[in-house]
């Protein structure tokens, strides 16, 4: 009979709003936390390129259930094309493929971003994380593999050129929402503009709530000798769920719910929930809390509360 296997490290939930820095991957960084926490799950919210600095949401053992959410969150980048080059990986990373001569002055790059805001249509890089017949893109790209992504659709609220330091660079601001690639947004440009370009630095300055004004460097975490430090620098579940509007549940509801079973709710609480704090009237989706405490996710239907993902705290 299989035995059950105790999990490696302790139970630490919440978020870290973590400033990548460059030449480590998405996946070190979880990999360093994991140890310097001693947390039996982490996880982040959406991946940084190696080359890429900026913020990382890292999510501990309850909050991973909230991954969606940071992911599908809008994000803010700032970025420098370098003129002249296409590379392979549409970034500094990758080989040459293509070279010209021609320069976009400030007018032109200026008229051409008109046509990257609201929603449009944008095809992934080839070197990306995508999933094409069950495989990575980027494993693909590697094997020399021909494919192709379909384009999708993708939102960018805002893309503004910040100053053109030379003639061979120009630096960027975008807020964008979820799906959208810098890599891409550069390789489309450069083709506007009739040039060639491919990212040489790119940071992101936020991912939701997640500002690089809050974020904790790596090598800040590293130095904290002290557990307890490393431990306030979390923030709550919840941190990410900021769009959701919350119920009030009482302890002895949130024992319930975290049994699995659904509750009745108080009548002012669900008139509150309908009237003052859910938008849109055709969504149902509740965050469950117990005081300062998340319990969970769920939909309030017929004034009951429906669990649909729990929090285990």
């Amino acid at each position: 009979m299989a035995r059950n296997r105790k999990k490696k490290g302790l139970p630490v939930h919440g978020w870290l709003n973590v400033d990548k820095p460059v030449d480590i991957t998405s996946t070190q960084v979880v990999g360093m936390l994991k140890r310097l926490f001693n947390a039996q799950k982490v996880g982040h919210g959406g991946t940084l390129d190696p080359l890429a600095d900026g913020i990382l949401p890292i999510a501990f053992g309850e909050a991973t259930k909230t991954v969606q959410w940071a992911m599908d969150a809008d994000k803010e980048y700032v970025f420098t094309v370098e003129w002249g080059r296409t590379t392979d990986t549409l970034d500094g990373e990758g080989e040459v493929i293509r070279t010209s001569e021609t320069r976009p002055d400030r007018a032109d790059i200026e008229a051409a971003l008109e046509g990257f805001e609201g929603e449009i249509d944008q095809v992934p890089p080839k070197y990306s994380a995508i999933k094409v017949d069950g495989e990575r893109a980027y494993d693909l790209a590697r094997d020399g593999e021909e494919f192709e992504i379909p384009s999708r659709r993708v939102f960018v609220h805002e893309a503004r050129l910040i100053e053109m330091p030379d003639e061979d660079h120009a630096t960027f601001h975008v807020r964008s929402g979820k799906g959208f690639y810098v890599r891409a947004l550069a390789r489309d440009l450069a083709g506007t503009l009739g040039c060639d370009g491919h990212v040489s630095k790119l940071r992101r300055i936020r991912v939701g709530v997640m500002h690089e004004d809050d974020a904790v460097k790596l090598a800040d975490l590293e130095a904290m000798e002290d557990r307890e430090a490393r431990l306030a620098t979390l923030l709550p579940v919840e941190e990410v769920l900021d769009d959701v509007p919350d119920v009030e549940i009482s302890d002895e509801d949130a024992a319930a719910i975290r049994q699995g079973r659904e509750v009745m709710l108080m009548p002012h609480v669900v008139e509150r929930w309908r009237t003052e704090k859910n938008p849109d009237p055709d969504d149902r989706l509740a965050l469950a809390m117990a005081g300062d405490t998340a319990v969970a996710m769920g939909e309030v239907r017929a004034g009951r509360f429906q669990p649909v993902r729990v929090f285990q705290m």
